[in-house]
């Protein structure tokens, strides 16, 4: 062969050599009798095979069995062998994937050659199918995720086309596929909703879309609550999607909007009379006083009187019930479009009474209240009476701001309440001074037990037919280290509104009792108590006690209650007055005649003794007095309860009583209130004189 001839088929296999070697893929060259011809590099390295064993003239099948010798091939070389025979055997392209032992995917395709045998070229496509994997596992889950969303989802391509839906939005809105095909626009999803009855005609469909399309052009999340005709309530949220096009998520939220109007109701309106409660009030008054010319308005503090009362004799659900029908009474007293009503809360109301020209409007209004509420209120065939009282705070004149007029009403309902209730007051600039003198007085009354600053005075009664001294009355007294002497009216009031009667009862109990140990056999001591120290569980439980320390039996134990005490009727007040009873203690109904109906309470609770009022006593030279006071110690005589008379001062009141068979008598003519020592010298003087009579 010419030289030159040889030196160009050289510079050809040099060249094919170089072009095999820089290949990307591996490949390998086959003869007709299945010998190698030629292999490059990345086939060498792709199977991770000896390059002093893969020569030119070894076999395919050595080839796979030296694969499989040094653990790269995961089958054996016949398993391999049989494998890609078919390949050979077919002599026409072909390509096929290989999975070796580590875990590597190759693909190999097969490419027969003219003169028999053939080229295989090899490619490591382990991270291609890795990805695929992924993006195939990704788009499971995704395809999941859309299945198992609590919300609908649609998305939107870059040319404002549906691309995804999710079954859920099918679902919320009751629709087939074929009912919501992919590549509708925004404008056409928002027709087909209104024409099938989904959406109510009258969304404006062009703003709608414009909106949406500002909002997504400009990056910004858009949501809105969508009212469905049937009455659901869904949020929508559209987001915009990094390369261009949205997502519109659809979330039913009828039952959190139930919750939130609930919410807001109960944050706004009283959950038992349907009245805007302290916080809508403000709110309003604020909004009234904050205009720039506010005008003139009231504010009135309304409390009910003997509410207590309903609550305790017929349970909390009648209390709620006369509740509802105060507020009844109260709007229809107030003009609709300008006046406001709210509860504060327990029986407490408070009006904003707008466009008010002077104190007269109010005065009228307060008036109507009055008398709207005196009426009684039926229920089930039962009458329940309840008074109210109101106080007045007028804008601008007493206070400029909510707070100010707020508490200045306040402290008008408080001289109303003071007053005898069922009236109205005005505020007054004094008043102030009176409140900071109460608080004040409350403050030093705290520390009156503690300071042992209180005491009991005895008050002597008297039997009438015979002139015997048959008890006392214990009366407390405090005598304040900075007050001086402070009269009973002034602090029991106080002691009853904070709640310290019921430790000043508790300790006047037990002293009034180990006095009366002291005293002759057989006589009597009487002791107040209040309605509050009754409502307190452990009352019962202490009158024992006391009676237990001192030694003093109960048959000489006398408690005097007034009307409100029964008026309250409660299981806690009864049950407690009969377990007392019971054990020998004589219950004393006080201040008769001064109250409401008090011979029905005669009826429904039994006591062993009435009192008339000093009132009475002092009035009863009066033809109208002494003819009530005779029917009192008539009635006392029928019902075999003894009658005793306060106030008595002169013989002339003693005569009469004495006359009319009045059994007992009190007051300063038997004698003025005594200290413990003092009247203990009395009662014993009085004992021996009647024995040596």
């Amino acid at each position: 062969m010419p030289q030159h001839i040889e030196d160009e088929l050289r510079e050809q296999n040099e060249r094919f050599s170089a072009a095999v070697e820089n290949m990307s893929h591996g490949l390998c060259m086959f003869d007709a009798d299945e010998r190698m011809i030629i292999c490059n590099g990345n086939y060498i390295n792709i199977f991770c095979l000896d390059a002093k064993v893969i020569r030119p003239g070894i076999r395919f099948l050595d080839i796979l069995q030296h694969s499989v010798d040094i653990g790269v091939a995961s089958q054996t070389a016949e398993e391999l062998y049989a494998i890609r025979k078919p390949y050979i055997d077919q002599a026409k392209p072909s390509t096929y994937e290989e999975i070796l032992s580590d875990g590597r995917t190759i693909d190999i395709s097969h490419r027969p050659l003219a003169s028999g045998g053939w080229v295989s070229i090899y490619e490591d496509i382990t991270v291609q199918r890795r990805a695929e994997q992924e993006l195939k596992e990704q788009h499971r889950r995704f395809d999941a995720a859309l299945a198992n969303m609590s919300q609908g989802l649609l998305m939107y391509d870059v040319d404002g086309k549906l691309i995804v839906r999710n079954q859920r939005f099918l679902e919320l809105f009751r629709l087939d596929k074929a009912d919501f095909p992919f590549g509708l626009t925004h404008r056409e999803l928002l027709g087909l909703l209104i024409d099938r009855g989904i959406y109510p005609d009258d969304i404006d469909v062009e703003d709608e879309v414009s909106r949406t399309s500002a909002s997504m052009q400009a990056g910004e999340t858009r949501s809105t609550y969508r009212h469905l005709a049937d009455g659901r309530a869904l949020m929508i949220a559209r987001r915009p999607m990094s390369g261009g096009g949205w997502v519109a998520t659809f979330d039913d939220v009828t039952e959190r909007r139930r919750v939130e109007e609930r919410m807001t109701q109960l944050a706004h309106y009283d959950t038992v009379t349907g009245l805007p409660n302290r916080s809508m009030f403000r709110e309003r008054l604020d909004q009234a006083l904050g205009k720039t010319k506010a005008a003139p308005l009231a504010i009135l503090s309304l409390d009910l009187d003997r509410f207590k009362a309903v609550n305790d004799t017929w349970g909390h659900p009648a209390g709620d019930w006369l509740l509802k029908c105060v507020a009844e009474r109260l709007q229809r007293c107030l003009r609709k479009d300008t006046d406001i009503v709210a509860r504060f809360g327990g029986d407490e109301f408070v009006i904003l009474q707008s466009g008010v020209r002077d104190s007269a409007d109010a005065e009228k209004l307060a008036k109507r209240i009055v008398e709207s509420i005196a009426k009684p209120f039926r229920d089930r065939g039962r009458d329940m009476h309840v008074g109210i009282s109101v106080g007045v705070a007028i804008f601008p004149n007493d206070g400029k701001d909510a707070e100010t007029l707020l508490k200045n009403a306040d402290m008008a309902l408080y001289r109303a309440k003071g007053e005898g209730r069922n009236l109205c007051r005005f505020f007054e600039p004094a008043m102030d001074a009176m409140v900071r003198a109460r608080h004040a007085l409350e403050i030093d009354l705290e520390t009156a037990l503690p300071r042992q600053e209180l005491d009991l005075d005895f008050q002597p009664i008297m039997n009438i037919a015979s002139g015997e001294i048959v008890g006392a009355e214990a009366l407390m007294r405090w005598h304040s280290r900075t007050r001086g002497v402070v009269v009973p009216d002034e602090f029991i009031p106080a002691a009853e509104e904070t709640g310290l009667i019921i430790s000043f009862g508790e300790w006047a109990l037990r002293k009034a009792c180990t006095a009366a140990a002291s005293w002759p056999p057989g006589l009597s001591i009487a002791v107040n108590v209040s309605a509050m120290q009754l409502r307190n569980g452990g009352f019962a439980r202490n009158v024992i006690s006391a009676l237990a320390f001192s030694g003093v039996p109960a048959s000489r134990l006398e408690l005097e209650i007034t009307e409100t005490v029964l008026m309250d009727e409660s299981d806690t007040v009864l049950k407690a007055l009969r377990q007392l009873r019971e054990l020998g203690v004589r219950i004393a109904l006080d201040d008769f005649g001064t109250g409401y109906s008090s011979l029905g309470y005669l009826r429904r609770f039994p006591v062993d003794k009435i009192k008339i009022d000093r009132s009475f006593t002092r009035d009863i030279s009066n033809r109208h007095t002494a003819a009530i006071v005779r029917t009192i110690i008539a009635l006392g005589a029928e019902l075999g309860i003894v009658v005793t008379a306060e106030g008595v001062e002169t013989e002339k009141q003693l005569d009469i009583l004495r006359k009319d068979g009045c059994v007992e008598a009190q007051g300063y003519l038997i004698g003025p209130p005594s200290n413990a020592a003092d009247i203990l010298r009395l009662l014993k003087s009085s004992a021996a004189r009647s024995h040596s009579g």
